[in-house]
């Protein structure tokens, strides 16, 4: 499988959680979540970078990494709750994106089978057409659903003449047959792209697009409501992917392709908890983390919260909890 620990930079784990050898199944037998890293940015369109996403996003917490992590809202503690490893990055090269990617299809593959959920650090978007397909290999084709949040809809025909790049996954997808296309729910679209014959393509597929404005509007809430029986309707279980970018550019900076107008990143931390909770899910990415455009870090550290609310969440459903966002903390 080539996971090599960390491909850019000092070799360590997520938070100090215990490492695991995918060609090795002892190493993470019984596994609840495989973390593993997908660093390759040679899908992307305008800024490069997200290669050293899984590194930055690694290493982006202030608090000692010593494999703990108890979570103040939920008092469970994901990292010692459940039985997680990190696989360390795949060896993926960057001259090779179709080669690449083909790697993280069977690795998340292998994650699936063994029981566990694969929690990919990426990379660009162009990821996501692999992690996703890895685990309808082994659940089924069109059996997983997919929660996806975006500045951009990422369903191009193709990117300057290449069928594979970070503005193409969700169509790859869809046209597999890995996910349906009225299964496919997008958060958090906005700015000035695609174009026409792009929109009809995703209309066609019975795709449902929820754009920024209309969160705005009507509220996260709301837009949840509505997503989560579309998410659960003939479907086993429920993929998310989020684009470090569907955050505004002044809460996120650190990212490839950045777009005003974007949600908090409070919107984007509660839609993760509350999603965590109440779906099945077999499977996230985290992708577009470019470091080299941080700002104190800032970036990478929302992508690191992302993942740990994202496990504790999973906790709390795998120990029959549910989302109840207004308690007094200190009646727990």
């Amino acid at each position: 499988m080539a996971n090599i620990g960390n491909m850019y930079g000092p070799n360590f784990t997520f938070l100090g959680i215990p490492a695991c050898d995918l060609d090795n199944p002892e190493t993470y037998k019984g596994a609840d979540v495989i973390i593993v890293g997908a660093p390759i940015d040679s899908g992307t369109s305008h800024r490069s970078g997200a290669k050293m996403g899984p590194q930055a996003i690694r290493g982006a917490d202030y608090l000692p990494h010593d494999g703990e992590r108890p979570h103040l809202t939920f008092r469970v503690d994901p990292l010692k709750d459940l039985k997680i490893f990190d696989a360390g990055d795949l060896l993926m090269n960057g001259g090779d994106l179709v080669a690449s990617l083909s790697l993280l299809e069977a690795a998340t593959e292998k994650i699936s089978r063994a029981g566990a959920i694969p929690v990919v650090l990426g990379g660009d978007h162009s990821i996501a057409s692999a992690d996703v397909a890895g685990i309808a290999h082994h659940r089924g084709m069109g059996k997983i659903s997919m929660i996806h949040f975006d500045a951009h809809a990422d369903t191009g025909a193709d990117q300057f003449g290449a069928l594979v790049g970070h503005g193409t996954p969700m169509r790859r997808l869809i046209d597999s047959g890995a996910v349906r296309g009225d299964r496919f729910l997008q958060l958090g679209l906005r700015g000035y792209w695609p174009e026409d014959a792009t929109l009809k393509w995703m209309r066609d597929q019975g795709m449902r697009s929820y754009e920024m404005t209309e969160i705005h509007h009507r509220g996260m809430k709301e837009v949840l409501d509505e997503s989560f029986g579309i998410l659960t309707h003939e479907c086993d279980g429920v993929f998310l992917s989020v684009d470090i970018d569907v955050v505004d550019p002044g809460m996120a900076p650190g990212t490839g392709t950045p777009e005003p107008g974007g949600m908090t990143s409070r919107e984007l931390l509660e839609a993760v908890r509350r999603i965590c909770i109440e779906l099945p899910i077999v499977g996230i990415d985290i992708v577009e983390v470019a470091p080299a455009y941080d700002s104190s870090d800032i970036t990478a550290l929302l992508a690191n919260r992302v993942i740990l609310e994202a496990l504790s969440a999973i906790t709390v459903r795998k120990s029959g909890g549910t989302y109840q966002p207004t308690r007094n903390l200190l009646d727990r």
